[in-house]
Protein backbone atom coordinates (compact mmCIF):
# COMPACT_ATOMS: atom_id res chain seq x y z
CA UNK A 1 0.00 0.00 0.00
CA UNK A 2 1.13 3.62 -0.89
CA UNK A 3 1.76 5.62 1.95
CA UNK A 4 2.07 9.29 2.02
CA UNK A 5 3.31 11.61 4.44
CA UNK A 6 1.64 14.71 4.28
CA UNK A 7 3.40 17.56 6.65
CA UNK A 8 1.61 20.88 7.73
CA UNK A 9 -1.63 18.84 6.70
CA UNK A 10 -3.71 20.52 9.27
CA UNK A 11 -3.59 23.74 7.98
CA UNK A 12 -5.63 24.83 4.95
CA UNK A 13 -4.49 23.86 2.03
CA UNK A 14 -2.57 20.64 3.59
CA UNK A 15 -6.07 19.44 5.57
CA UNK A 16 -7.44 20.42 1.55
CA UNK A 17 -5.20 17.85 0.03
CA UNK A 18 -5.70 15.19 2.76
CA UNK A 19 -9.52 14.93 2.41
CA UNK A 20 -8.80 15.31 -1.82
CA UNK A 21 -6.75 12.42 -1.74
CA UNK A 22 -8.26 9.92 0.57
CA UNK A 23 -11.20 10.68 -1.31
CA UNK A 24 -9.85 10.00 -5.22
CA UNK A 25 -7.27 7.54 -4.13
CA UNK A 26 -9.32 4.93 -0.92
CA UNK A 27 -6.47 2.75 -1.29
CA UNK A 28 -3.47 5.42 -0.25
CA UNK A 29 -2.54 5.42 3.26
CA UNK A 30 -1.63 9.37 4.87
CA UNK A 31 0.30 9.74 7.81
CA UNK A 32 -0.44 13.34 8.33
CA UNK A 33 1.99 15.76 10.49
CA UNK A 34 1.00 18.89 11.48
CA UNK A 35 2.69 20.98 14.71
CA UNK A 36 -0.64 22.36 15.10
CA UNK A 37 0.17 26.33 15.50
CA UNK A 38 -2.40 29.45 15.31
CA UNK A 39 -3.33 28.38 11.73
CA UNK A 40 -3.41 24.52 11.81
CA UNK A 41 -6.40 22.64 13.59
CA UNK A 42 -7.92 19.49 13.71
CA UNK A 43 -11.02 21.17 13.39
CA UNK A 44 -10.53 20.89 9.44
CA UNK A 45 -9.58 17.07 9.86
CA UNK A 46 -13.52 16.21 10.99
CA UNK A 47 -14.26 14.43 8.06
CA UNK A 48 -11.62 11.97 8.34
CA UNK A 49 -11.10 11.68 11.71
CA UNK A 50 -12.81 8.31 11.49
CA UNK A 51 -10.98 7.15 8.33
CA UNK A 52 -8.57 4.61 9.21
CA UNK A 53 -6.37 4.93 6.24
CA UNK A 54 -5.38 8.56 7.89
CA UNK A 55 -2.92 8.94 10.82
CA UNK A 56 -2.85 12.36 12.43
CA UNK A 57 0.19 12.95 14.49
CA UNK A 58 1.21 15.96 16.39
CA UNK A 59 4.89 17.07 15.44
CA UNK A 60 7.30 19.99 14.74
CA UNK A 61 9.21 19.04 11.44
CA UNK A 62 12.41 20.59 12.78
CA UNK A 63 12.13 17.73 15.20
CA UNK A 64 14.62 15.54 13.88
CA UNK A 65 14.47 12.59 16.98
CA UNK A 66 10.44 12.71 16.41
CA UNK A 67 10.60 12.41 12.44
CA UNK A 68 12.85 9.58 12.66
CA UNK A 69 10.48 8.01 14.54
CA UNK A 70 7.67 8.28 12.60
CA UNK A 71 10.04 7.38 9.47
CA UNK A 72 11.24 4.06 11.50
CA UNK A 73 7.84 3.18 12.18
CA UNK A 74 5.69 4.05 8.78
CA UNK A 75 6.91 2.80 5.57
CA UNK A 76 6.59 5.86 3.59
CA UNK A 77 6.60 6.03 -0.50
CA UNK A 78 6.17 9.78 -0.72
CA UNK A 79 6.25 13.08 0.89
CA UNK A 80 4.50 15.99 0.18
CA UNK A 81 5.41 19.33 2.36
CA UNK A 82 3.31 21.58 3.34
CA UNK A 83 4.54 22.57 6.42
CA UNK A 84 5.48 26.17 6.38
CA UNK A 85 5.08 29.31 8.22
CA UNK A 86 3.48 31.42 4.94
CA UNK A 87 1.96 34.72 6.42
CA UNK A 88 4.27 37.65 4.92
CA UNK A 89 2.86 40.29 7.36
CA UNK A 90 4.26 38.00 10.21
CA UNK A 91 7.36 36.82 8.67
CA UNK A 92 8.01 40.89 8.51
CA UNK A 93 8.03 40.95 12.47
CA UNK A 94 9.30 37.10 13.39
CA UNK A 95 11.78 36.18 10.64
CA UNK A 96 13.70 33.96 12.59
CA UNK A 97 10.63 31.04 13.18
CA UNK A 98 10.21 31.38 8.85
CA UNK A 99 14.06 30.23 8.60
CA UNK A 100 14.01 27.81 10.59
CA UNK A 101 10.51 26.15 10.20
CA UNK A 102 10.54 26.68 6.29
CA UNK A 103 14.39 25.74 5.50
CA UNK A 104 15.42 23.80 8.46
CA UNK A 105 12.72 21.94 8.66
CA UNK A 106 12.95 20.80 4.93
CA UNK A 107 16.59 19.57 5.09
CA UNK A 108 15.56 17.25 8.33
CA UNK A 109 12.79 16.05 5.88
CA UNK A 110 15.10 15.76 3.10
CA UNK A 111 17.99 14.09 5.33
CA UNK A 112 15.34 11.26 6.69
CA UNK A 113 13.86 10.45 3.21
CA UNK A 114 17.41 9.90 1.86
CA UNK A 115 18.45 7.95 4.57
CA UNK A 116 15.36 5.34 4.68
CA UNK A 117 14.59 6.07 0.56
CA UNK A 118 18.37 5.05 -0.73
CA UNK A 119 19.32 1.70 -2.00
CA UNK A 120 22.93 2.54 -0.11
CA UNK A 121 22.48 5.40 2.21
CA UNK A 122 26.19 4.92 3.64
CA UNK A 123 27.77 5.30 -0.19
CA UNK A 124 27.96 9.26 -0.79
CA UNK A 125 28.62 8.00 -4.60
CA UNK A 126 25.30 6.16 -4.75
CA UNK A 127 22.23 8.52 -6.20
CA UNK A 128 20.01 5.01 -6.71
CA UNK A 129 16.62 5.08 -4.54
CA UNK A 130 13.47 2.81 -3.76
CA UNK A 131 11.18 2.78 -6.58
CA UNK A 132 7.92 4.65 -6.62
CA UNK A 133 9.49 7.15 -4.26
CA UNK A 134 8.93 11.17 -4.75
CA UNK A 135 9.51 14.33 -2.22
CA UNK A 136 7.09 17.14 -3.17
CA UNK A 137 8.28 20.85 -1.99
CA UNK A 138 5.39 22.54 -1.88
CA UNK A 139 6.05 26.49 -3.15
CA UNK A 140 4.91 29.22 -3.91
CA UNK A 141 5.12 32.13 -6.85
CA UNK A 142 6.49 34.96 -4.43
CA UNK A 143 9.57 33.25 -4.64
CA UNK A 144 9.97 35.13 -8.13
CA UNK A 145 9.86 38.62 -6.66
CA UNK A 146 7.34 40.70 -8.86
CA UNK A 147 6.35 41.41 -12.08
CA UNK A 148 5.90 44.88 -14.30
CA UNK A 149 2.51 45.16 -16.04
CA UNK A 150 2.84 42.63 -18.55
CA UNK A 151 4.54 39.04 -18.62
CA UNK A 152 3.82 35.53 -16.33
CA UNK A 153 6.31 33.60 -14.04
CA UNK A 154 7.83 30.76 -15.59
CA UNK A 155 10.05 28.28 -14.21
CA UNK A 156 12.82 29.41 -15.39
CA UNK A 157 12.58 32.46 -14.35
CA UNK A 158 15.71 33.47 -11.80
CA UNK A 159 14.57 33.50 -7.95
CA UNK A 160 14.16 37.42 -6.58
CA UNK A 161 12.15 37.06 -3.05
CA UNK A 162 11.39 40.28 -1.81
CA UNK A 163 10.12 39.31 1.69
CA UNK A 164 11.71 36.89 4.67
CA UNK A 165 8.51 35.10 3.94
CA UNK A 166 9.84 34.73 0.28
CA UNK A 167 13.38 34.12 0.89
CA UNK A 168 12.79 31.24 3.38
CA UNK A 169 10.74 29.46 0.66
CA UNK A 170 13.24 29.93 -1.98
CA UNK A 171 15.93 28.85 0.23
CA UNK A 172 14.16 25.63 1.05
CA UNK A 173 13.54 25.55 -3.03
CA UNK A 174 17.27 25.19 -3.90
CA UNK A 175 17.95 23.39 -0.82
CA UNK A 176 15.49 20.53 -2.49
CA UNK A 177 17.11 21.39 -5.95
CA UNK A 178 20.56 20.53 -4.50
CA UNK A 179 19.43 17.00 -3.15
CA UNK A 180 18.34 15.99 -6.46
CA UNK A 181 21.30 17.44 -7.71
CA UNK A 182 23.80 15.90 -5.08
CA UNK A 183 22.31 12.84 -3.93
CA UNK A 184 19.82 12.22 -6.87
CA UNK A 185 16.72 12.64 -4.77
CA UNK A 186 13.75 11.93 -6.61
CA UNK A 187 11.77 15.31 -6.29
CA UNK A 188 9.37 18.12 -7.46
CA UNK A 189 8.90 21.34 -6.78
CA UNK A 190 5.47 22.85 -7.11
CA UNK A 191 4.87 27.15 -7.07
CA UNK A 192 1.34 28.16 -6.88
CA UNK A 193 -0.50 31.20 -6.80
CA UNK A 194 -2.60 32.79 -4.28
CA UNK A 195 -5.08 29.86 -2.74
CA UNK A 196 -8.74 30.51 -1.34
CA UNK A 197 -11.50 28.38 -0.25
CA UNK A 198 -12.59 26.73 2.79
CA UNK A 199 -10.52 26.04 5.56
CA UNK A 200 -8.47 29.09 4.91
CA UNK A 201 -7.29 31.50 8.18
CA UNK A 202 -9.07 34.59 8.73
CA UNK A 203 -5.95 36.23 8.58
CA UNK A 204 -5.87 36.19 4.64
CA UNK A 205 -7.48 38.53 2.16
CA UNK A 206 -10.79 36.47 1.55
CA UNK A 207 -11.65 35.78 4.71
CA UNK A 208 -10.60 38.36 6.71
CA UNK A 209 -12.80 40.59 4.53
CA UNK A 210 -15.87 38.09 4.52
CA UNK A 211 -15.26 38.05 8.40
CA UNK A 212 -15.12 42.05 8.23
CA UNK A 213 -17.96 42.43 6.68
CA UNK A 214 -20.16 40.39 8.57
CA UNK A 215 -19.38 42.42 11.67
CA UNK A 216 -19.49 45.57 9.97
CA UNK A 217 -16.14 46.57 10.55
CA UNK A 218 -13.35 48.51 8.42
CA UNK A 219 -11.99 46.93 5.28
CA UNK A 220 -8.08 47.30 5.50
CA UNK A 221 -6.63 47.29 1.96
CA UNK A 222 -3.18 48.06 1.53
CA UNK A 223 -1.93 50.91 -0.26
CA UNK A 224 -4.49 51.76 -3.61
CA UNK A 225 -5.50 48.09 -3.54
CA UNK A 226 -4.13 47.63 -7.04
CA UNK A 227 -1.62 45.05 -6.11
CA UNK A 228 -2.42 41.92 -8.56
CA UNK A 229 -2.87 38.56 -8.09
CA UNK A 230 -3.37 34.89 -9.70
CA UNK A 231 -6.59 33.27 -7.82
CA UNK A 232 -6.31 29.76 -7.61
CA UNK A 233 -9.14 27.86 -5.63
CA UNK A 234 -7.72 24.95 -3.32
CA UNK A 235 -9.05 21.95 -4.98
CA UNK A 236 -7.73 22.46 -8.36
CA UNK A 237 -4.59 23.02 -6.21
CA UNK A 238 -4.97 19.81 -4.61
CA UNK A 239 -5.50 18.09 -7.90
CA UNK A 240 -2.61 19.99 -9.52
CA UNK A 241 -0.37 17.97 -6.92
CA UNK A 242 -1.78 14.77 -7.37
CA UNK A 243 -1.23 15.34 -11.10
CA UNK A 244 2.68 16.16 -10.09
CA UNK A 245 2.97 13.26 -8.07
CA UNK A 246 1.78 10.93 -9.95
CA UNK A 247 2.81 11.81 -13.48
CA UNK A 248 6.08 14.56 -12.77
CA UNK A 249 9.12 14.05 -14.11
CA UNK A 250 11.70 13.99 -11.73
CA UNK A 251 13.57 16.80 -10.95
CA UNK A 252 10.64 19.29 -12.59
CA UNK A 253 9.39 22.18 -11.53
CA UNK A 254 5.77 23.15 -12.07
CA UNK A 255 3.90 26.39 -12.00
CA UNK A 256 0.26 26.18 -10.80
CA UNK A 257 -2.14 29.04 -11.40
CA UNK A 258 -5.53 29.21 -11.81
CA UNK A 259 -5.60 31.79 -15.14
CA UNK A 260 -7.67 34.99 -12.44
CA UNK A 261 -5.73 37.75 -12.33
CA UNK A 262 -7.60 40.42 -10.37
CA UNK A 263 -6.69 43.46 -8.29
CA UNK A 264 -7.02 42.67 -4.05
CA UNK A 265 -9.49 45.91 -4.61
CA UNK A 266 -11.49 43.81 -7.17
CA UNK A 267 -11.97 41.10 -4.49
CA UNK A 268 -12.82 43.04 -2.03
CA UNK A 269 -15.29 44.82 -3.79
CA UNK A 270 -16.62 41.62 -5.33
CA UNK A 271 -16.96 40.39 -1.78
CA UNK A 272 -19.00 43.85 -0.48
CA UNK A 273 -21.21 42.89 -3.15
CA UNK A 274 -22.24 39.59 -2.78
CA UNK A 275 -22.55 39.79 0.78
CA UNK A 276 -24.89 43.67 0.12
CA UNK A 277 -22.70 45.68 2.18
CA UNK A 278 -21.40 49.11 1.51
CA UNK A 279 -17.88 50.25 0.15
CA UNK A 280 -17.79 52.76 2.56
CA UNK A 281 -16.43 49.91 4.67
CA UNK A 282 -13.34 50.22 2.59
CA UNK A 283 -10.25 51.54 4.55
CA UNK A 284 -7.16 52.14 2.82
CA UNK A 285 -4.56 51.53 4.75
CA UNK A 286 -0.47 52.53 4.79
CA UNK A 287 1.44 49.58 2.53
CA UNK A 288 3.75 46.81 4.04
CA UNK A 289 6.97 46.62 3.38
CA UNK A 290 8.44 45.21 -0.04
CA UNK A 291 4.90 44.79 -0.78
CA UNK A 292 5.11 42.99 -4.57
CA UNK A 293 3.08 44.46 -7.36
CA UNK A 294 2.09 42.09 -9.22
CA UNK A 295 2.48 38.01 -9.69
CA UNK A 296 1.00 36.14 -12.43
CA UNK A 297 1.36 32.41 -13.47
CA UNK A 298 2.73 31.19 -16.73
CA UNK A 299 0.93 27.05 -15.99
CA UNK A 300 1.63 26.10 -19.90
CA UNK A 301 4.14 23.52 -17.98
CA UNK A 302 1.88 21.50 -16.15
CA UNK A 303 -1.22 21.83 -18.56
CA UNK A 304 0.59 20.68 -21.40
CA UNK A 305 3.10 17.77 -19.91
CA UNK A 306 0.98 16.66 -17.49
CA UNK A 307 -2.80 17.30 -18.82
CA UNK A 308 -3.64 19.12 -15.48
CA UNK A 309 -5.73 22.12 -15.95
CA UNK A 310 -7.90 24.56 -13.27
CA UNK A 311 -11.47 23.04 -12.88
CA UNK A 312 -13.37 26.49 -11.41
CA UNK A 313 -13.46 29.76 -12.65
CA UNK A 314 -12.98 32.53 -10.04
CA UNK A 315 -16.89 33.55 -10.14
CA UNK A 316 -17.66 29.84 -9.47
CA UNK A 317 -14.79 29.31 -6.45
CA UNK A 318 -15.53 32.52 -4.57
CA UNK A 319 -19.09 31.93 -4.33
CA UNK A 320 -18.42 28.45 -2.71
CA UNK A 321 -15.78 30.13 -0.67
CA UNK A 322 -18.11 32.62 0.35
CA UNK A 323 -20.82 29.94 1.11
CA UNK A 324 -19.07 28.05 3.22
CA UNK A 325 -17.79 30.63 4.87
CA UNK A 326 -21.62 31.83 5.57
CA UNK A 327 -22.16 27.99 7.03
CA UNK A 328 -19.11 28.31 8.92
CA UNK A 329 -19.27 31.65 10.59
CA UNK A 330 -17.24 30.08 13.70
CA UNK A 331 -14.50 29.83 12.24
CA UNK A 332 -14.10 33.47 11.11
CA UNK A 333 -14.10 34.08 15.01
CA UNK A 334 -10.70 32.18 15.10
CA UNK A 335 -7.24 34.30 16.44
Amino acid sequence: METILVTGGAGFIGSNFVKFMLKKHPDLKIINVDKLTYAGTLENLNDVEDNKKHKFIKADIRNREKMEEIFSSNDITSIINFAAESHVDRSIEEPEIFLTTNVIGTQVLLDLAKKYWKINPNNKYCTDYRPGVKFIQISTDEVYGALGKTGLFVETMPLKPNSPYAASKASADLVVRAYNKTYGMPVNITRCSNNYGPHQFPEKLIPLMIKNCLEEKDLPVYGDGMQVRDWLYVEDHCSAIDAVLNRGEVGEIYNIGGNNEKPNIEIVKLIIGHLKKSEELIKYVKDRPGHDRRYAIDNHKITTRLGWEPKYTFEEGIEKTIEWYLQNKEWLGRE
